[in-house]
């Protein structure tokens, strides 16, 4: 039968701001759409374990946020500044969201660089991830 699926979708409605934020967070997390979503669902969080592919994408992310903030420095600098308030607000909500969703990818990935009390590594098959 065509035009059928073997499992049923779940959907939900959320604003405009709560996607921005989730989107960042996928892209942070170098993950698909649905395995995000599957994940957060299942375990009410979600472990990124950092990829090679992951880490670029993010340090490219990171390039392109420094230049457009150095060329923003630049317009606001001149007498006539081409950039409006609204585009400046738009995107600092956009590298904030993006930001928080590095460091949310950071702060999940932190048992890489730490010792437990008991002087064992962390390790994401421990539980704390």
């Amino acid at each position: 039968m065509s035009g059928t699926h073997k499992y049923p979708t779940i959907s939900f409605r959320i604003s405009p701001r709560e996607r921005e934020e989730i989107e960042a967070k996928i892209f942070a997390s170098g993950m698909k759409k649905k395995d995000y979503f599957v994940r957060s669902c299942i375990y009410n969080r979600v472990c990124v374990v950092g990829k090679k592919e992951t880490v670029y994408q993010i340090v490219e992310k990171l390039q392109e946020m420094q230049n457009c903030m150095v060329e923003l420095a630049r317009q606001i600098n001149k007498e006539k500044p081409e950039v409006t308030t609204e585009e400046i607000r738009e995107l600092q909500t956009s590298y904030e969201d993006m930001l928080k969703a590095i460091f949310w990818m950071l702060d999940g990935a932190k048992y890489l660089w730490q010792v437990n009390t008991n002087g064992t590594e962390n390790s994401p098959d421990s539980g704390n991830c």
